[in-house]
């Protein structure tokens, strides 16, 4: 081991040993020293975006993936990381652990208005767990270990070190880094448990509502064991609908304003709920009666304290990890004698199918999007990785589509991104090479970064983008139809033919042209192992609205105008 090496090397030897294998990012010349070393190290492969914004993304999805903290390298001081800004939004409301090396200016030039400053830790200090300047380079190895345990301790989350220019340049001892120790969350108290165990088995109408803790905590086996056990329903949580294999018995999908009415009445007529590894935020709840009932009795546990009983009143409420949770609740609780709450949800499930079956019969021109989305359900593999974008047609895929192997799904979450779902496939694609990964978005999305196409080509992370074209701005569109008279301003958009860049950029493109299609090419796009952009005009008149109460209806007229 030689004597000294740059703080660029000290980065890169706590990045290898803390298992950060793959690393996101745009060359800038702030860290060279940091790529060279991974250059001449071998060992963490480097996916180079064509944004910061969308290495950021695809980093947040390899996080997902594969419970390390993802890495994004904002390698130009100033525009560069400020491009970063929307990733890092993004993972702070997602709760997942990002850790972002932003490059500085040197040390000598700060607060003099040099070229490109900006005063960076405070403009990711709303947004993230923590915003550091490292301020000396024998500080930026233990400082880097610190943002890895941050990240992904507690409730995850995005942490940004800030590291000028010359640092990485700088010698510092050399070195043999150990991994980062964490602390792993036990289950909940054992009086906790013991009194969910009690309430869980007098209740007459009870349902579990799991959320994306059993996915950080790998706990899919402790929740549908839970299930099984007690042959009780599970509801998850806005984004997780992944938490139990499709179809399950006991399993009701996705509940709340963006699940189905099944999983919702669940959540709405419950006498006993009990929450495991979930907010009940505003995204599954809307923080309304309407989908968790004003009298049920919840039981909360939550990796985060503060989050438990927050939005809802809980009965019980306690800190712990969900899987570790519910396998003690499976050694403490008994089946709860609820025949007629079993035999109604079994009913209801075989009526939610049905209901799916004839969607995927829908045969009008242009495709009704619903039967687009029956289409792809029908051919995914059993292994396949979703995401989903943020917009009117992914509202309606959220609760449409099938999921069936542990971590399957990867959506925006919280912030409501759009422009998130490309970039987060070609990331999943990095940590999950096996999987076939298939992107499903908007004609509006995919102009967001369309060019990462040819990052997925160039990079060899072969995905699939499923481009579903409505020509709109479609959840503006929907509302301005429904509340302002149909006078659309902005909403309708024209797009390029994405299937003829993916292949200019090397990539495939499959035009679909009506009902019977799409499936035929998701299965052609499989088979070819090839970065494939799918593209389907849907039925522009095929919207929902979603948020009722934020509009009032406006009746204009050239007598009368809207003023």
């Amino acid at each position: 081991m030689n004597d000294h090496i740059t703080g660029g090397e000290a980065v890169y030897r706590v990045l290898h040993a803390n298992g950060i294998d793959t690393v996101f990012g745009l060359l800038g010349g702030s860290m060279l020293e940091l790529y060279d070393a991974m250059y001449q190290g071998g060992k963490i492969a480097y996916v180079g975006a064509r944004d910061e914004r969308a290495a950021g993304h695809m980093a947040d999805a390899w996080a997902r993936m594969t419970g390390n903290p993802g890495v994004v390298l904002g390698a130009q001081a100033g525009p560069g990381v400020v491009n970063i800004v929307s990733a890092v939004a993004e993972a702070q409301l997602a709760y997942s652990p990002l850790v972002v090396i932003a490059g500085a200016i040197t040390r000598a030039d700060q607060a003099t208005d040099t070229f490109q400053e900006i005063d960076q830790v405070a403009l990711f200090a709303p947004i993230s767990k923590r915003s550091v300047m490292v301020t000396d380079a024998t500080r930026l190895a233990p400082m880097l270990e610190d943002a890895i345990r941050l990240a992904n301790t507690g409730r995850r989350g995005p942490v940004v070190l800030h590291v000028p220019r010359d640092l990485f340049a700088e010698e510092v001892p050399g070195f043999d880094p150990k991994p980062v120790v964490l602390a792993r969350p036990g289950p909940a108290a054992s009086q906790d448990v013991a009194a969910m165990a009690a309430m869980l088995s007098d209740a007459q109408r009870p349902v579990i509502f799991a959320g994306g803790g059993f996915k950080w905590g790998a706990g899919r086996a402790a929740l549908m064991a839970l299930a099984e056990e007690l042959e009780v329903p599970v509801v998850a949580s806005t984004g997780h609908a992944d938490v139990m294999r499709h179809k399950h018995p006991w399993f009701a999908g996705q509940a709340g304003p963006r699940g189905n009415r099944v999983a919702s009445r669940l959540t709405r007529e419950a006498d006993v709920m009990i929450v495991l590894g979930a907010r009940l935020g505003f995204n599954s709840t809307f923080h309304s009666n309407d989908y968790v009932g004003a009298q049920t009795r919840i039981a909360h546990v939550d990796i985060e304290a503060a989050a438990v009983g927050r939005y809802f009143p809980a009965e019980i409420a306690a800190q712990g990890d969900a899987r570790l949770t519910a396998e003690a609740l499976i050694k403490a609780a008994r089946k709860p004698d609820c025949a007629a709450w079993r035999d109604g949800f079994r009913v209801d499930m075989e009526s939610l199918w049905a209901e799916r079956a004839t969607e995927a019969a829908i045969d009008t021109l242009p495709m009704h999007p619903r039967r687009a989305l029956a289409e792809i359900r029908d051919v995914l593999p059993e292994d396949a990785i979703v995401t989903l974008d943020t917009g009117n047609t992914c509202l309606q895929a959220a609760d449409r589509l099938a999921h069936y192997a542990p971590m399957s799904l990867i959506t925006p979450l919280d912030f409501g991104l759009v422009g998130f779902g490309l970039a987060a496939a070609i990331g999943a694609k990095a940590a999950a090479p096996e999987r076939p990964v298939v992107a499903i978005m908007g004609d509006g999305a995919v102009g967001y970064t369309m060019i990462e196409i040819q990052t997925a080509v160039s990079h060899k992370l072969p995905i699939i983008i499923i481009v579903l074209d409505n020509e709109a701005w479609g959840a503006e569109k929907a509302y301005q139809q429904e509340f302002y008279g149909g006078r659309l301003l902005g909403a309708e958009i024209q797009s390029p033919r994405f299937d003829k860049f993916a292949e200019l950029c090397g990539g495939k493109g499959i035009w679909v042209d009506g009902p019977g299609s799409m499936g035929a090419a998701l299965e052609q796009a499989i088979a070819s192992n090839e970065t494939t952009v799918i593209q389907a005009k849907i039925d522009p008149g095929a919207l929902m609205t979603l948020r009722k109460d934020l509009f009032k209806k406006l009746t204009c007229s050239p007598e009368s105008p809207c003023l």
